[in-house]
């Protein structure tokens, strides 16, 4: 007879790449804040996902699934947790996204590696320096970069703040897809700086002007493009890979509209990778929320199909 599933029932199970933390007490005590707020996204919109991505199975939509490998705090990178930086990486999905849905004339599912890819998997457990060996960078939710005894501490609150960057991220990224940054007609504003300068830049120049042309002809039809929100805003999904089980267990709610179903909360897609799986890992998580099983098949063996940039 299979176990019975409950959200803290991956505990009894043995796990891959989890941080040693030296105080259990406090790891507890985070885990327990954490499951008293808000959830980051809602189990709509994880079913939304669900059911786009069996559209893409069906082959009547695409994927595009993008991202960095990790997301930091306030690493001056890329990859850091800016207005800008979050701008230019919708820019960017953006961009491609009428490029594929122009050429292969299907709806493209956006689903961003963003607001909390804050952890990321390690080959070896420590690392050397130097001669000194101290515990490896594992992400901005778990340890700090710099090579030191202090910043390689695994530290609970880090998951605190990874909380608060995740939700900043997609209060922005909301913004931006349902308040007119996703507006068709804005095609031209999409193209970052590095794309102008390049030699392909003009065949997207050709693309957004067959865009602006079709958009215009519709106007002259009649159609006011006011009343469809479908071109003045875009479904856009985020997703990381499930590490660190303390905190997805935390994000773990029960769907208030379908009373017995559980959804992770920390973002619609989550998925578990290469060195994190093992036999028991889908059974511990991705039967534990929609939001995981939508991102691979309950009882198989899941694997990353991510883009890392």
């Amino acid at each position: 007879m299979p176990e019975r599933w409950t959200r803290d029932s991956w505990r009894k199970k043995p796990i891959l790449q989890v941080p040693d933390y030296p105080d259990p007490a406090a790891l507890a005590a985070v885990e327990q804040q954490l499951a008293t707020f808000p959830p980051l996204v809602f189990a709509g919109e994880a079913r939304n996902l669900r059911r786009a991505l069996g559209q893409v199975a069906m082959g009547e939509g695409f994927l595009l699934q993008g991202g960095d490998c990790a997301e930091s705090f306030s690493e001056p990178s890329a990859n850091n947790v800016s207005a800008n930086n979050i701008r230019d990486f919708l820019r960017v999905f953006l961009q491609m996204a009428v490029v594929l849905t122009y050429a292969a004339a299907l709806p493209v599912v956006k689903v961003g590696r963003i607001a909390g890819q804050f952890a990321k998997p390690r080959t070896a457990p420590t690392e050397k320096k130097d001669g000194k060996e101290l515990p490896s960078y594992r992400g901005d939710v778990i340890n700090g970069v710099e090579f030191t005894e202090a910043a390689r501490q695994p530290d609970p609150a880090r998951q605190i703040e990874a909380y608060r960057h995740s939700a900043a991220t997609l209060n922005l990224l909301r913004a931006f897809v349902h308040g007119g940054y996703a507006n068709l007609a804005n095609v031209r504003q999409w193209t970052l700086g590095f794309v102008k300068d390049s030699p392909q830049s003009h065949h997207y120049e050709e693309l957004a002007d067959r865009i602006s042309e079709a958009l215009g002809f519709m106007q002259a039809c009649g159609l006011d493009l006011e009343r469809h929100p479908e071109l003045k805003s875009t479904d856009f999904y985020t997703s990381h890979e499930a590490l660190l089980l303390g905190y997805e267990q935390a994000m773990t709610r029960e769907d208030s509209t379908r009373p017995g179903t559980f959804c992770c909360t920390s973002a619609h897609m989550l998925w578990i990778g290469d060195r994190t799986v093992s036999p028991i890992m889908p059974m511990s998580s991705s039967a534990a929320a929609s939001s995981i099983r939508s991102g691979s098949n309950a009882g198989r063996r899941a694997r990353s199909t991510s883009c890392c940039a």
